[in-house]
């Protein structure tokens, strides 16, 4: 049986709960990206930093990456706009520098906010809005007075939090949020859960989505953005999301696979199956009657939690099982772990 990552060309990986937490690696997440043999693009929702920073915190960790390994966000967005405007028009940038040096690098003439304020007659053709530590209200309203003239608007992500050393703050959602409100119109979102920042990956990788795996930690960003694409895409349980917020997943936000951590993308992989009955994965085999586990053999941890999931989604899919009964039968596949 061949390995997981044996069935693709290249990987685009998350970065914060896969690669690292803050400043520190994931466990085993640097010997295992360090063993594939594929070529790996890291895609983040962060637009604050740009890429060379980011490769240098991989860097530091011991990975081989430079700033070309790494897709941001607000380099989607640049692309969204090159696609619409010509090359040398005013956007204004609203972030932290990688927002501003993703547009330079599109060849776009490039305002800060302070730039408008000091000359309002400037017309502004496009808005690239994604997270900065320092971005202000006035800021902001400067985003919303080019929107609301005329300009394409653009936001990096719509993360609605930010995890940071002293707790959760406001994300760009958040800030994106505030400019719609002003404004009444949405803008286009590039970063996760939408499928813009995979194809950017793709696209630079030169293979194409079917022949490239996502690998995440997040339902609702690193998943439901692969799903998007139509890339094939594996849940890590090292982040944020768990086998029981999984269980009572909608199909848009469900992985083809689910991994314990990173050094299982190496390992052989037992696809969950089915005979109309039970479900089987590996040495597990077991279905859900009159919503009670029924269990003719059970395997390993992670068999039984392919198999558990996959018969969990069927019933729900069915109409079999409700969202409560779900999350009462899915706590003894975290019991058995």
């Amino acid at each position: 049986m061949a390995s997981l990552i044996e069935r693709y060309a290249a990987v685009v990986c998350d970065l914060d709960g896969v690669v690292y937490r803050g400043p520190d690696a994931v466990d085993h997440a640097v010997g295992a990206l360090s063993g594939l043999t594929v070529p790996i693009v890291y895609a983040t929702n962060n637009a604050s930093r740009p890429p060379e920073e980011v490769a240098a915190h991989l860097t530091d960790l011991g990975l081989h990456a430079s700033g070309r390994d790494v897709a941001t966000s607000s380099q989607a967005g640049a692309e969204e706009l090159a696609a619409h405007l010509p090359h040398g028009a005013r956007v204004l940038a609203v972030g932290g520098v990688g927002v501003r040096e993703a547009l330079q690098a599109k060849g776009f003439r490039v305002l800060q906010p302070a730039q408008v304020r000091d000359d309002p007659g400037q017309r502004v053709a496009g808005v690239l809005q994604g997270y900065g530590p320092d971005v202000t209200a006035a800021d902001l309203a400067e985003a919303a007075y080019a929107v609301a003239a005329g300009a394409m608007w653009v936001a990096t992500n719509t993360d609605g939090t930010l995890p940071t050393h002293r707790g959760t703050a406001p994300g760009n959602g958040t800030l994106v949020a505030a400019v719609r409100r002003a404004v009444n119109r949405d803008p286009v979102v590039v970063g996760k859960p939408e499928a813009p920042l995979y194809h950017l990956c793709a696209g630079r990788l030169g293979i194409e989505v079917r022949r490239v795996l996502a690998v995440g930690d997040r339902l609702d960003t690193d998943i439901a953005g692969a799903v998007s694409a139509g890339m094939d895409s594996v849940l890590v349980l090292t982040g944020v999301d768990s086998v029981t917020t999984l269980a009572t997943a909608p199909r848009q936000l469900r992985p083809t696979y689910l991994v314990e951590d990173l050094r299982s993308l190496q390992d052989e992989y037992d696809d969950a199956e089915t005979d109309y009955s039970w479900w089987v994965c590996g040495n597990d085999r077991r279905r859900v009657v009159d919503g009670r586990w029924e269990v003719a053999s059970q395997g390993a941890a992670m068999e039984a939690a392919r198999a558990g999931i996959a018969a969990l989604h069927q019933g729900l899919d069915d109409g079999d099982l409700d969202t409560e009964t779900v999350r009462r039968l899915v706590r003894d596949l975290d019991d058995w772990q």
